[in-house]
């Protein structure tokens, strides 16, 4: 069913607070589900990032996946306004994809350092090169595949609970 903007009703003060409340509750059950994942800063896992911090690129560990490609962590964590981010950075061989199309509740920015990638993203199509971004909404349907000669680098910032739809 498509409407029309003609069609839309505008909404009165009534119907505006009750949309505020509902807003309200559905960012308070979401930030206090992620608190429930988070740590304050102790041991493993993500952290509450509440302090300004450099990461030299020569001292993000790299770690191979089984597929080949290389993936270096930067951080993850709840940032003091409560929302939860996560970083890293993807080296991709040419002519692979990082994983099949696939959906998730956070959402997210791919920052391309170099290569091409073939980009699917919500039914668009398109390639994306070095100093390009994409962005990916929440519950997108998406897929990414280095298209160049060159391995593709690009680094991903994640915003949101991290959890894949089916």
């Amino acid at each position: 069913m498509r409407i029309m903007a003609d069609e839309l009703k505008q909404p009165n003060r009534r119907d505006l607070c009750v949309a505020l409340a509902a807003l309200a509750t559905l960012g308070s059950t979401g930030m206090q589900a992620q608190a429930t994942t988070t740590q304050e800063n102790s041991g493993p896992g993500p952290q509450r990032l509440v302090h300004s911090k450099i990461f030299p690129y020569d001292t993000l560990q790299a770690h191979t996946s089984a597929k080949g490609w290389e993936s270096r962590d930067v951080l993850k964590g709840t940032l003091a306004t409560g929302e939860f981010v996560e970083v890293h950075e993807t080296t991709l061989a040419p002519g692979q994809m990082p994983h099949p199309p696939h959906r998730h509740t956070h959402s997210e920015f791919l920052l391309i350092r170099e290569g091409k990638l073939e980009v699917n993203s919500d039914g668009e199509h398109g390639f994306v090169e070095a100093g390009g971004v994409i962005f990916t909404a929440s519950g997108v349907l998406h897929s990414l595949k280095n298209v160049g000669d060159i391995p593709a680098k690009y680094f991903v910032v994640a915003v949101g609970i991290q959890k894949v739809i089916a």
